[in-house]
């Protein structure tokens, strides 16, 4: 088992009054690589800068291997961050900004150059070492700002939508670059993101934020195919997300329609939630399913096609590699293993508006 690196002990956080982190408790281990996903205004930022020393908790504590680090300034923490913005430094080039950190460790000059090149190398920016930020374009700044991170080898890197200015094919080559640099030098990364697919991608450990609190963590397959509330099964992926009744024990009603389903434990004649993935969702010939509809609407993705199928009142969206033209009558089926049954919300902060009324 992993060795437990930072903990955050009922830690709450406000800003003029307005409650930005709601007594949230999280344990990070050693060399992982932890997502904090969420959308815009969550605490997910918030949740960085208070590890990163950034922020002071209006309430809890911060602890870095074993010791309470709440208080300590951001320059004595074994962390580096990589910002939103870029912060350069605007008078020097960019194998000065890269050397920054390392010099003020004065660490011999050979030892620098190697770093220098070596960082980047890592983020495809090799012969630039002289070239001034202002000449730089956004991607390429913020990769710059990645690489004067990495080459002080931290323990915790903590980074903040670092890819968001990077063009798609060059974030996703990032991605894997920062998975292989996690692998090789044993580094715990800590990122925020509000784009689950990166977070699928990248992630060991996924912790999804709403309203100041957790409302699921875990890894990116139990995130994706067991959601414990609607709102985590909305954000992460695309959803069916369907209002529904357990009948009993493996039966829900979904639409006045039975679905056999492997669920059980939530009573008899509950109303519940129900998740089905678009991919999940089988397209057969009338009479061969269970909920019968009409194919609305086609889009191609390339991989797959994306179809809205009218069935029992509701838009489902169906994945699927086999086309069925517009208004082609059909049938719904699906794997019980694949309807996903949930309690309902506990709070609003739980509701999605996808929920079908």
């Amino acid at each position: 088992m992993k060795k437990e690196l930072i903990r955050l002990e009922n830690v709450s956080k406000s800003y003029d009054g307005e409650l930005i982190l709601d007594d949230l408790s999280l344990t990070i281990h050693e060399n992982e690589f932890v997502t904090l996903l969420g959308p815009s205004g969550c605490g997910k930022t918030t949740t960085l800068r208070i590890i990163g020393g950034f922020e002071t908790p209006d309430k809890g504590r911060v602890i870095f291997d074993g010791e309470d680090i709440t208080s300590l300034a951001p320059n004595k923490r074994q962390l580096n961050t990589v910002f939103q913005k870029y912060a350069l430094f605007t008078h020097m080039d960019v194998a000065e900004n890269i050397a920054f950190g390392l010099k003020i460790k004065n660490k011999p000059q050979d030892y620098i150059e190697d770093r220098i090149n070596y960082a980047l190398k890592l983020v495809n920016l090799s012969g630039y070492e002289h070239r001034m930020p202002g000449s730089l374009s956004g991607g390429q700044q913020q990769r710059v700002a990645i690489a004067r991170a990495i080459v002080n080898e931290p323990k915790v890197l903590l980074l903040d939508e670092p890819l968001g200015a990077l063009d798609l094919k060059l974030r996703q080559d990032m991605q894997y670059e920062l998975i292989r640099l996690k692998e090789e030098l044993g580094i715990t990364f800590i990122y925020v993101t509000h784009d689950q697919e990166e977070a699928l991608t990248m992630s060991d450990h996924i912790v999804v934020m709403n309203q100041g609190y957790i409302q699921q963590e875990g890894s990116p397959e139990d995130i994706y195919n067991e959601p414990e509330n609607a709102f985590v099964a909305d954000f992460i992926g695309d959803s069916n997300i369907i209002k529904a009744t357990m009948v009993r024990d493996e039966l829900v009603n979904i639409l006045d329609t039975d679905f056999i389903c492997v669920d059980k434990g939530f009573g008899e004649n509950t109303p519940v939630d129900v998740v089905i993935r678009p991919e999940d969702v089988e397209l057969v010939e009338r009479g061969e399913g269970t909920l019968p509809g009409r194919v609305s609407h086609v889009i191609f993705k390339g991989v797959h096609y994306e179809m809205e199928v009218q069935a029992g009142g509701y838009a489902w969206l169906v994945h699927s590699t086999r086309l069925y033209e517009t208004g082609k009558e059909v049938d719904i089926k699906v794997d019980p293993f694949n309807i996903q049954v949930m309690n309902k919300p506990e709070s609003e902060d739980e509701e999605v508006l996808s929920v079908d009324d």
